[in-house]
């Protein structure tokens, strides 16, 4: 394998949808270099199953997208966001058809489906309930076609590069555990998620808050950190992985019943299983907490309908559940809710420039606002999709300006990396998580979230040794912990995702802002 370079023209962090469009946008411009973690196709877009949305049929419009957006984001959607979200989505998919993409279709037309808090069914997806995977395979196809993209798989990147407040590379560690630093003109952050900073997720294990914590360490504005999606549906078996069920199963009629089997949802909202997920989350919460037993779970229920649909419709999540034993067109499936999505990230503008010059983001990672304080079901992807896109355009514009006054900063030499001890580290890792899951979750108080403030600091001097992988993610696992619940803890009020016992209500006068946080400052604009 050839030796990582020390210097190109664009750094791409994260290869799943963000990344690999925005690599394919970069490659006329000059030499891309696209990080991946682990394999290229091991992110959160490979998992994501229900679809993609955007108002592609013959009964919708992007008005009606724009107001669902809105809406399900509580008041605190950037509007200019979600506008560009909810226009540029349509000719953004049809893109991604022209090159490969196949969605599934009723005869020669696309299929939609409905999911909770949209108006219209207006989610396609692909092979039942792959979706994500496929986007993935077509967009790796089309820039991995490109001779100006290179992808290196299992390059773990660990910190940005800053000199003179730019952020002008990044630091990597090889698979081997050799550290490299890499300069570049410009820089996109693309790492995804953060469900693994709690202990139940149905994220993969490389979602592990990477972006979000070398942008803070960095000087970076970090945005509504508190605003962290719990998926209502995810399987719950003891020894099994919280598996994502999803929400399109609601979309075709599955109920959700409590441990006495009884419907519970339409005593919560008036659109029942197809409520808002936040709402959703919160009634199971609810209704577990009324039977009080750590092991209580509630049920998906899908024997109502065909069952030779319901496993041609989903085969990935039927044939994962055949896996333990359950038959989901004929049997209830166990579930509780798991963290699934994270609204805030690294604060952007709407072309991915970040606070810190030549360092951009796009997808999960990124805060521009465009989901508000929750985000709309399959909007993750359009997301990802358009503003991985848009950031891509405007890194093409400054380097066309850069090169004009500067060259690429030349290698400076790297320590090698020490090993910390994987038992001491997991212990550790393990312990953060439990913390956030017991009280940064779906409900949260004042006096849970000051104690989860004190702990969690205190735990940054009880740090493994820095130096391999794992030690790297546990430092950033902690970072974002901190980051979720300093920012849970300043806003004192209940809003989308973020839901506090001391301060049910929503309170505009004080709160109809974004939470800032840089350094040790938080405020809110």
């Amino acid at each position: 394998m050839k030796a990582l370079p020390s210097e190109t023209d664009f750094i791409v962090v994260g290869a799943g949808i963000a990344g690999l469009r925005a690599s394919v946008e970069l490659a006329s411009a000059g030499r891309v270099l696209c990080l991946a973690k682990r394999e290229v196709t091991e992110s959160n877009t490979q998992y994501a199953q229900g679809g993609i949305a955007a108002a592609l049929s013959d009964d919708d419009e992007v008005r009606l997208h724009l107001e669902d957006t809105l809406k399900a984001g509580d008041g605190l959607c950037n509007e200019e966001a979600a506008r560009i979200l909810v226009e540029e989505g349509p000719p953004r998919i049809e893109e991604l058809i022209a090159w490969g993409t196949e969605f599934d279709r009723a005869g020669t037309k696309i299929a939609f489906t409905r999911e909770g808090a949209h108006s219209r069914s207006r989610v396609l997806h692909a092979h039942g309930d792959s979706t994500g995977r496929e986007i993935g395979r077509a967009l790796y196809l089309k820039a991995a076609a490109l001779k100006a993209i290179t992808f290196r798989e299992f390059e773990f990147t660990t910190d940005l590069l800053v000199r003179d407040g730019r952020v002008v590379g990044v630091r990597v560690l090889d698979q081997s555990g050799q550290a490299h630093q890499i300069f570049a003109s410009s820089i996109l952050l693309a790492t995804g998620g953060l469900g693994h900073v709690y202990s139940d997720t149905t994220n993969p294990s490389v979602a592990t808050g990477d972006g979000v914590a070398m942008a803070h360490r960095a000087g970076a504005e970090i945005s509504d950190m508190e605003f962290v999606q719990f998926h209502p549906t995810a399987l719950y078996l003891k020894n099994a992985p919280r598996f994502l069920l999803s929400e399109a199963l609601r979309g075709e009629g599955a109920y959700l019943r409590n441990i006495e089997l009884k419907r519970f949802m339409p005593k919560y909202h008036e659109s029942a299983e197809l409520a808002p997920r936040d709402v959703v989350a919160r009634a199971i919460a609810h209704e577990l907490e009324l039977v009080n037993r750590p092991d209580a779970a509630v049920y998906l229920d899908l024997t109502h309908l065909h069952a030779d649909r319901v496993r041609r419709r989903f085969p990935t999540i039927y044939a994962t559940c055949m896996e333990y034993n359950i038959d989901i067109a004929t049997e209830l499936v166990p579930i509780r809710p798991a963290a699934h999505y994270a609204m805030g990230g690294v604060r952007t503008d709407l072309r991915g420039q970040t606070s810190l010059p030549d360092l951009y983001a796009a997808g999960e990672v990124a805060c521009t606002g465009v989901h508000g304080a929750n985000r709309l079901a399959s909007n993750s992807l359009l997301e990802g999709l358009v503003y991985g896109a848009r950031a891509a355009q405007n890194m093409r514009e400054h380097l066309r300006a850069r090169h004009e006054h500067s060259a690429v900063a030349s290698a400076e030499s790297t320590a090698a990396s020490t090993n910390g001890q994987p038992a001491q580290i997991e212990t550790f890792i393990k312990k953060v998580q439990s913390l956030m899951w017991q009280y940064v979750g779906v409900v949260r108080d004042g006096k849970g979230l000051r104690q989860v403030v004190s702990e969690l600091s205190a735990l940054q001097k009880q740090q493994p040794a820095s130096g391999d992988r794992r030690s790297h993610e546990a430092a950033n696992i902690l970072q974002a912990g901190l980051l979720i619940a300093r920012s849970a803890l300043a806003r004192e009020e209940s809003r989308g995702a973020h839901y506090r016992l001391d301060f049910p209500l929503k309170n505009d006068a004080k709160f109809h802002k974004h939470s800032v946080v840089c350094g040790e400052k938080i405020g809110f604009q």
